[in-house]
C-alpha cells in the first residue's frame, strides 16, 4: 500500500515539474511577443518649457512618486498604457508653445486654449490640488475627520510651485 502512495506521489511530482519546465523552459517565449518593461521615473522631475520658450518663472520640481496613488491616465490622458509616455508638447497634445491671443481671463480654457502647454499644466495640476483642498475642507466641516487620514493637498499658488531663485 505504501509503494502505491509513493508511486502516485512520484507521478504527481513528475507531472508538476514537467508542466513548470514546459512553461519556463528554453522555448517558453517562442512565438510569443515579448512585453517591454515599464520604467516609472522616481524622485523629482523638473518641469520646464521647451528650449525655445522664454521662461518667466523658475521650473517646477514635480515629485512623481507622491502621485503614485492616482491613476496614470489622470495626467497622461492620451497614454494607451503600452507605449512610452512622451512629453505633452511633443505628442501633439499640448503643443502650442505661445500663449493664445488675449484669453478672456487667466486660465480660461477653450478648445484652442488648452493646446497651450502652460494652461494644460495649470488646469491639471492646480485644478486637482484645488479639488483635493475643497474635499478636505468639506470633510473637516462635516466632522468626518475623526480617525481618518485627510488627503494631502498640493500647492495652489504661484510661488509654491515656482519658488524665486
Amino acid at each position: 500500500m505504501n509503494k502505491i502512495r509513493i508511486g502516485v506521489l512520484c507521478l504527481m511530482m513528475a507531472f508538476t515539474l514537467g508542466i513548470s519546465w514546459e512553461a519556463t523552459g528554453p522555448d517558453a517565449d517562442a512565438g510569443e511577443e515579448k512585453l517591454e518593461v515599464m520604467r516609472v521615473p522616481m524622485g523629482v522631475i523638473v518641469l520646464q518649457p521647451e528650449g525655445t520658450v522664454e521662461q518667466k518663472r523658475s521650473p517646477v520640481e514635480f515629485h512623481h512618486s507622491k502621485h503614485f496613488i492616482y491613476e496614470c491616465r489622470m495626467c497622461h490622458h492620451k497614454w494607451d498604457g503600452k507605449t512610452q509616455i512622451t512629453s505633452c508638447t511633443t505628442s501633439g497634445c499640448h503643443d502650442l508653445l505661445e500663449s493664445p491671443k488675449k484669453p478672456t481671463k487667466y486660465l480660461a480654457y477653450t478648445d484652442t486654449g488648452i493646446k497651450y502647454f502652460k494652461y494644460a499644466f495649470h488646469q491639471n495640476c492646480v485644478g486637482c490640488h484645488k479639488a483635493i483642498k475643497a474635499k478636505r475642507k468639506e470633510m473637516e466641516m462635516s466632522y468626518q475627520t475623526l480617525n481618518t487620514k485627510l488627503p494631502n493637498t498640493g500647492p495652489t499658488g504661484c510661488i509654491e510651485c515656482h519658488p524665486k531663485e
